[in-house]
């Protein structure tokens, strides 16, 4: 399980419910990303695994291939010894030494075994060899070198595909041990960290995540269901780890689960990243999945990229560990109710505001007087304005000397 470092207190319940592995039912995928699925009463098993024997091959255990192997090599020794003593048989090499016999030195089962060993893998001690006179024996000897060709060449080509399998490569990549449940720019989301552990790093991978949900009925059925959920940043390009997260929005099936909800719930993600090596170029997958009981709420992965003189530092001791953040405890569907709801509440209380006559009447108390000044010239008389129109207008008159022209402020 993924390491909290928050202050938090050993009281608080939501840390005990978070942190308790509660596991309900059977896995679908185990952390290593093998599938927890067995296959019974498969129509022509035996018939499948021959059809495609060099893929199965690959996929059997070492010490399986080793063993069958081996068994191949000593099966075709003894095949052809047997051949080689027959015809020894037939031929008369094993009673008269003296006669020209189809393979010399061959009196025996055991010599017989002995030549077709040094035939096949080529030895050549100087004792036993083929003669000219049995085109059978002849005939014999090239199709067992025929043969050891291709089964050489099968060996070489299952151990070198089984060394440079996916799943070796997979190893070295990995998934952080939980995922977590935090806001991030206004929204909650749901991420986790993944992140490649050897010097030589990938060309470029992307990221899949779905939820399954297995649901039993009475009658014995199984119903297995799958839902794909969308992320945010799916291409990636990972030289450092890099957190991949989902926005939980109406699209999700988590938009509707809250903290509560999420602990009652009986799902499993399953989240995978295919990428290729830059080393070999071969393409891999790396899977995991996480229970309700895996998936921490309230939580952020700590940071371990450091900035050096020279180099970006990644410190791998932070790369499963959180800390606590205040994340609220409902759905993200009531999140976003209560996040539109201010916003509204606010405008209404300033459009109120706006249109109450206290507010009308404080900006007419407010509103600053218009003054009008107007510069006369004694040759003209000064203009009569009425104490009605001065009363409409708000207007005040001001003399002003005469080299002066008319100006309204």
């Amino acid at each position: 399980m993924c390491k909290d470092y928050s202050s938090v207190s050993p009281t608080d319940d939501s840390v005990k419910t978070e942190t308790g592995p509660q596991l309900k039912g059977h896995r679908y995928m185990h952390k290593e990303g093998h599938c927890n699925v067995v296959f019974r009463h498969v129509p022509e098993e035996w018939l499948l695994f021959v059809t495609d024997i060099f893929t199965s091959l690959v996929e059997i255990r070492w010490r399986v291939m080793f063993l069958a192997f081996t068994l191949s090599y000593i099966m075709s020794w003894l095949f052809f010894g047997t051949l080689y003593w027959m015809i020894a048989l037939v031929h008369g090499d094993t009673k008269d030494n003296t006669n020209n016999p189809c393979m010399y030195e061959v009196h025996s089962f055991t010599a017989a075994f002995l030549f077709s060993l040094e035939t096949q893998t080529t030895i050549g001690y100087g004792f036993r060899g083929m003669s000219e006179n049995c085109m059978i024996a002849i005939i014999t000897v090239t199709i067992q070198d025929v043969l050891s060709c291709f089964i050489d060449t099968f060996v070489i080509g299952i151990v070198v595909a089984k060394m440079a399998s996916a799943k070796k490569r997979g190893q070295t990549v990995g998934f952080s041990h939980c995922a977590v449940i935090n806001l991030r720019d206004g929204y909650l989301c749901l991420s986790w960290r993944v992140g490649d552990f050897r010097r030589y790093h990938l060309v470029e991978g992307t990221a899949c995540a779905q939820v399954v949900h297995s649901m039993a009925h009475t009658t014995g059925k199984v119903d297995v269901t799958y839902e794909d959920l969308v992320l945010q940043q799916k291409d990636i390009v990972l030289v450092t780890p890099t957190t991949i997260f989902h926005r939980i929005e109406p699209s999700s099936p988590l938009y509707k689960m809250g903290l509560v909800d999420l602990r009652k719930a009986d799902f499993e993600l399953v989240v995978s990243f295919t990428y290729t090596d830059d080393s070999t170029g071969m393409l891999h997958q790396t899977r995991t999945s996480y229970t309700p009981a895996e998936i921490l709420w309230g939580q952020v992965f700590q940071d371990m990229i450091m900035i050096s003189r020279k180099h970006y530092r990644v410190d791998y001791t932070l790369f499963n560990q959180t800390t606590k953040v205040v994340v609220p405890e409902v759905s993200a569907e009531e999140y976003d109710k209560s996040e539109r709801r201010q916003p509204s509440l606010q405008h209404s209380n300033r459009s109120s505001s706006q249109h109450s006559p206290w507010s009308q009447l404080q900006e007419k108390l407010l509103k600053p007087p218009v003054v009008t000044v107007e510069v006369m010239s004694d040759s003209h008389p000064e203009p009569t304005v009425s104490a009605s129109q001065t009363d409409r207008q708000h207007l005040d008159s001001l003399t002003l000397p005469n080299d002066f022209t008319s100006t309204e402020i």
